[in-house]
Order: C-alpha cells, then structure tokens, then sequence
C-alpha cells in the first residue's frame, strides 16, 4: 500500500512539473500592455487562457470609451490579437466569460460579439458587475485550445 501510494505522489508530481515546464507566457503589442501583474495570456499544454481585455487601443494605448458596441469591438479585437500571437484564431476560443456594467445592454453587446463567432461559437457566462477597471461598459475573457 505504500508503494502504491508514493508511486501515486511521484506520478503526480511529475506530471505537475510537466505542466510547469509547458507554461507560456503569450504577449503581443498588438493588443494592449497587461495593467498589473498579469500576462496578457498564459498557454499550458493546448491549452490558452486570455486575461479579460477591456477597450484600449494597442496603438495609442489610449481607454475607447464609447457605445457598447464600440467597446465590445474593440475587446474582441485585442482578444483576437493575442490569439493571432500564437497563430490561433477566434474560432479556437471554446468558452468566454462576458462582464458587463449594465446587462441591459446585453443585446448590444451580443450583436457584435455573435459577428465573431459567425460559426460554432464558445460557451459563454455573462453577468452583470458593479463596476470594470477604468469604468469601461464591457470585459471579456476567454479560453482557447490550440490544435
């Protein structure tokens, strides 16, 4: 029984230094600069998980506030370059996790947030917040898997 039991701990912790060892950090100036102690996607195995992005040009690295469905746009748009970082697309995120400051814009939101998904689109969860970094109107995260 204890035999069994250290070979299940050394299994363990083998396939837990595996996993550390296929940790990546995913960056890109095509999507803006994390702003605190956090990358802006981390891939473990197949596996990548996007921090939630909010509505800041890349470029001018400047806040967008706007419509809902201007700020949606440009989430999914920072979203979609982290991923092209990795050579992924859209179409590879399997879930999202959507933040909105007031779910009576839901509808707004989810107009163009379905324009990039045209096709089999992820498993969501949307819920409403009392506030987002910045007081932006709109946060997505998302995980993807790479073939």
């Amino acid at each position: 029984m204890r035999k069994t039991l250290l070979a299940a701990l050394f299994v363990s912790l083998t396939a837990g230094a595996a996993l550390a060892q296929d940790r990546k950090v995913i960056s890109t100036p095509n999507a803006p600069e994390a702003i605190g102690p956090y990358s802006q996607a981390i891939r473990a195995g197949n596996t990548i998980y996007l921090a939630g992005q909010i509505a800041i040009d890349p470029k001018t690295k400047e806040l967008k506030k706007g419509t809902i469905e201007e700020e949606t746009k440009l989430v999914l748009e920072n979203l979609k370059a982290v991923l092209a970082a990795e050579g992924l697309g859209m179409e590879h995120i399997v879930s999202t996790t959507v933040f909105l400051k007031d779910l009576n814009e839901f509808g707004k939101m989810n107009a163009v947030y379905a324009t990039f998904f045209p096709k089999n689109p992820p498993a969501r969860a949307t819920v409403e917040v009392a506030r987002l970094p910045r007081d932006v109107k709109v946060e997505i995260a998302a995980i993807a898997v790479a073939p």
